[in-house]
């Protein structure tokens, strides 16, 4: 509440420069029996929405950024099941989510991966290197 649009710009600075490679971004709202519903002067939800769009893009530019860094690195991977049935899923030690096409005997194993490249979906292509744990 009260958030200035300068005060928004000072956030959004200071979060540019910060070392991290994701936020989870949320809209401020009031709840109903809360003081929050109280609190004087409050940002016009419109411009909470404008805001909030504008986090996730920069969290969006810095999962993408810190991602890039390990293109071509081998890393392992515990596989899981995707929802599509063509793809198992998992994340790197560092929680790097991958994907890769199904092989049922990855299923819930450890798997060294070459991650290839970030795909639209904001995740790896990898390829198994045929050493597994």
């Amino acid at each position: 509440p009260g958030e200035t649009d300068e005060d928004f710009i000072e956030t959004y600075n200071f979060l540019k420069d910060l070392d991290v490679s994701y936020f989870h971004v949320f809209t401020y709202s009031e709840r109903a029996n809360t003081l929050a519903e109280t609190i004087a002067d409050p940002v016009d939800m419109r411009v909470r929405k404008d805001r909030n769009d504008q986090l996730r893009i920069l969290s969006d530019k810095k999962k993408r950024a810190f991602y890039e860094q390990y293109v071509g690195q081998t890393r392992t991977v515990l596989f899981e099941r995707s929802k599509q049935e063509d793809i198992m899923h998992g994340f790197t030690d560092n929680y790097l989510k991958v994907e890769l096409p199904i092989q049922e005997h990855m299923i819930n194993q450890l798997g060294e991966v070459i991650l290839d490249k970030v795909n639209e979906k904001g995740m790896f292509d990898a390829r198994l290197t045929g050493i597994f744990e």
